[in-house]
């Protein structure tokens, strides 16, 4: 990203449920949220970065998940997922997200989306044409839409950020952690996200 202007003003807004999904799936990772905002946000100023997360299920250990965001200096923003009757279920920020980025478009020169979702284009165009902020986003590139990143003025892919990955362990089929040693046995994390 071309972070060299240090008096550029800078927001963050992170679609948590997007990144840690496809870190999960595609890297058997999960994001170092901290190196993440070092990175993006570079020798600028960062003025906020928000953090959109939905509940699902306090049983699964989300609420350590989210502390640890908070503790990188996230906002967090967060609803319950919702459950339809036919069992379908529903936990998007997508307006939230839009909305806070327009709200703060004034106070910022630069808004950084970490989202790979092309439903955010529009917000993108609107950003860039109706307020004249640059916008970055900041996603994995295999599941970034292309025409999120033919939108943006700059794109950076995490899996290339050093440091931003953190390889989740793996479990071999007896339930021993292939990177630990095999004496200690271990108890699975159980989390929603």
């Amino acid at each position: 990203m071309s972070n060299t202007n240090t008096n550029q003003r800078v927001g963050i807004f992170i679609d948590v449920q997007n990144i840690y999904h496809s870190a999960k799936n595609l890297y058997h990772a999960r994001v170092n949220f901290n190196e993440l905002l070092k990175y993006v946000v570079g020798r600028r100023q960062l003025v906020r970065a928000y953090a959109y997360v939905v509940k699902s299920d306090p049983a699964t250990g989300e609420e350590s998940f989210f502390e640890a965001l908070r503790k990188t200096g996230l906002e967090l923003r967060s609803k319950d997922l919702q459950v339809y009757p036919d069992g379908t279920k529903k936990g998007d920020w997508d307006v939230g997200i839009a909305v806070d980025a327009i709200r703060s478009a004034a106070a910022l020169d630069v808004v950084v989306l970490v989202t790979g979702d092309g439903d955010f284009v529009p917000l993108v165009q609107y950003l860039k044409l109706g307020f004249g902020k640059d916008v970055e986003v900041a996603a994995f590139g295999r599941t970034t839409s292309a025409r999120l990143k033919d939108a943006t003025d700059s794109f950076v892919d995490i899996e290339h950020i050093p440091r931003a990955l953190l390889k989740i362990n793996e479990r071999v089929d007896n339930g021993e952690d292939r990177n630990r040693d095999n004496r200690r046995p271990r108890r699975p994390i159980r989390r929603s996200y």
